[in-house]
């Protein structure tokens, strides 16, 4: 379970709190209107920004003052974060060894996150040469063989068209579903969150609120998001 405990961030004059708990294996939207700080709530989750006061948990454990390779998570960006020299089974292999220096059952491992992604095939080729549906099937199969139990995804697949981002947004839930991993989604599409999310956390007012069920929350949604939403 992540637990954000009465949790403040700062940055110049900006501030948001938190203090709410995301069930084990739960798939939960982040969304709000754009500068709410979504983006900075993860990144604080991962260790990349320090919270002001407050604690991050993960089943009971402190991990506030961790660094980021310690957490026990793995994050996908909007830009992949793809190494452009590097192959695509490289870029996965990354996940397991920075130096790359895999044994005969790690590269297997590897092969097996290709073929679960539906890279087989392309382990040569470099990002330069890969469409943008599948670059982001790369940055998931490094996150797939890092199996960690958190999962954070800061728009990954925003860039994507609606088919290919729904296909994205499928293979994500299933592997989640497989793992048991617990999935944080930052969004601005609603239709994203009704997808993927049983459950959404609202970024708005300075406050990012404890998670509610997704289909409740945006048919009835509070002012903020309503604002947000155009309703």
């Amino acid at each position: 379970m992540l637990r954000l405990d009465t949790l403040v961030i700062t940055q110049d004059d900006f501030r948001l709190t938190a203090d709410f708990s995301v069930a084990a294996g739960a798939r939960v939207a982040v969304i709000g209107p754009s500068g709410a700080g979504k983006s900075t709530l993860l990144s604080v989750i991962a260790g990349f920004y320090p919270a002001a006061s407050g604690r991050v948990l993960w089943n009971g454990a402190d991990i506030t003052r961790q660094p980021p390779a310690r957490r026990p998570l793995s994050i996908l960006f909007q830009d992949q974060n793809l190494f452009p020299h590097l192959t695509v089974a490289e870029n996965v292999g990354l996940g397991l060894r920075p130096d790359l220096r895999l044994s005969p059952a790690e590269r297997a491992a590897v092969t097996r996150a290709l073929e679960r992604t539906g890279l087989a095939g392309l382990e040569a080729r470099r990002p330069a040469r890969l469409s943008g549906g599948q670059q982001s099937r790369v940055a998931l199969a490094r996150a797939l063989l890092r199996a960690r139990p958190l999962m954070l995804l800061d728009e990954p697949f925003a860039a994507l068209g609606p088919a290919l981002k729904a296909e994205m947004l499928d293979l994500v839930a299933e592997i989640a579903a497989e793992t048991g991993a617990t999935v944080l989604m930052v969004s601005h599409d609603p239709d994203d969150a009704r997808r993927f999310a049983p459950e959404t956390i609202v970024v708005a007012g300075g406050i990012a609120h404890p998670p509610r069920p997704t289909a409740a929350l945006l048919d009835s949604p509070p002012p903020a998001l309503a604002a947000y939403l155009g309703k």
